[in-house]
């Protein structure tokens, strides 16, 4: 029988993220700091919402853009919360994030084009690059200057094949943060050299010390930018499945026309229950998503102080929710010190270089988890980075 699968999908490699959560669905007394989602239930108000809408027999499907109800309250939410103004008309209700991210960059990659992504960054960009048949290019980032882009990092990506570059702030896996300043510091970069601007706002509720400031609303910016959002991270809804993307008139077609052919739309029950999330905060002034950030402020505090005392040099994120401390000083990369530390005390951390070559000798943890188990991860980690330094 001959061989049926295509260049591009037998050459992806496969997340360096799954394999450990397989791994400790075998382990009754593993922690995991490797999932990247809320552990927080989504609100009852959220739930009873979709509860509601199937009670009353809503299931069938929406028109592609999603119900009008919820594009209305996200152009509403964006304006208020982040100044950026979209009609309804230019918003699609994507199944996450994660769909927004594989449209925009179908809608706009061809067979060639460079796409500049930061390293480290979310596993996802640059195998959705290669199925388009794009290359994607990384731009270093380090914690001397806050894993951001900087123009000069940027300049030594860039080629005359390059036609967009993906800004991923606030940042997984590191919680680095863009600055308005840092943001207008490489906008010239952009116009420069005509680039699109792709940006995954996905934790753009989840900053410490500072609201999110979007490329979007920059001048000049709107023009030349696919904001992607969602309800996963901020509003406790990674089941749900439910984000949405704004992109200028002509790159808003391209999409629809894909997200029409391979989605046609979003599951119903939940753009109901995403609706209400967005309702209800502005009627409360988003108090669940204030308190979701509160305790990770909390927790994230504790882990970088239990990491730097622990002689892992561990950069204090500024969003998001995870750290991304350095491990050299265990004498071990990423990639061992995360084996060892599953196999000897059954704690479940992603490494670095799953995210990129930068990460190489970083670990991901997430705090995304009840203090209860912090603590207790962080006196298993203790016990096995002794050992280690003390070869």
């Amino acid at each position: 029988m001959r061989d049926f699968l295509n260049s591009r999908s037998k050459a992806l490699k496969p997340s360096g993220i799954r394999k450990y959560f397989d791994i400790v669905e075998h382990m009754p007394d593993a922690i995991s700091l490797g999932v990247g989602e809320p552990d927080f239930v989504t609100p009852w108000e959220v739930r009873s919402a979709g509860i509601r809408s199937l009670q009353r027999g809503f299931t069938q499907y929406t028109g592609n853009r999603g119900l009008v109800e919820l594009r209305t309250l996200i152009a509403r939410y964006l304006k208020e919360r982040f100044s950026v103004e979209y009609s309804p008309e230019h918003v699609i209700v994507t199944v996450g994030a994660s769909e927004g991210i594989d449209l925009a960059l179908r809608a706009v990659c061809d067979v060639g084009d460079e796409i500049l992504i930061p390293d480290p960054a979310y596993v996802s960009y640059a195998p959705i690059v290669e199925l388009c048949g794009g290359t994607p290019v990384s731009v270093r980032c380090s914690a001397e200057n806050g894993f951001i882009f900087t123009p000069e990092a940027l300049e030594e990506a860039v080629s005359p094949r390059t036609k967009a570059v993906i800004f991923a702030y606030p940042n997984n896996p590191t919680g680095g943060i863009m600055t308005k300043e840092q943001l207008e510091a490489v906008i010239p970069f952009v116009e420069k050299h005509d680039l699109l601007v792709i940006s995954d706002e996905i934790y753009a509720e989840l900053t410490y010390g500072g609201r999110h400031t979007s490329v979007a609303a920059l001048p000049g910016m709107k023009e030349r930018t696919v904001l992607l959002g969602g309800f996963s991270k901020a509003f406790a809804m990674t089941g749900w499945r439910v984000g949405f993307t704004c992109a200028p008139p002509e790159i808003d077609a391209a999409m629809l026309k894909i997200h029409q052919y391979t989605i046609l739309c979003a599951p119903r029950v939940s753009q109901h229950a995403a609706a209400s999330a967005l309702s209800g905060g502005f009627e409360d002034g988003f108090s669940s998503v204030e308190k979701m950030r509160s305790e990770y402020d909390k927790r994230r505090r504790f882990l970088v102080k239990a990491m730097n005392d622990l002689g892992l040099t561990c950069f204090e994120p500024r969003g998001a929710f995870y750290i991304f401390p350095s491990v050299k000083a265990t004498g071990l990369t990423g990639e061992q010190f995360a084996d060892g530390l599953l196999e000897e005390e059954h704690v479940a951390v992603v490494p670095g270089n799953a995210f990129g070559s930068c990460g190489e000798d970083h670990i991901r943890c997430s705090y995304a988890t009840g203090m209860a188990e912090l603590e207790e991860a962080m006196r298993r980690i203790e016990r096995f980075v002794k050992r280690k330094m003390a070869r």
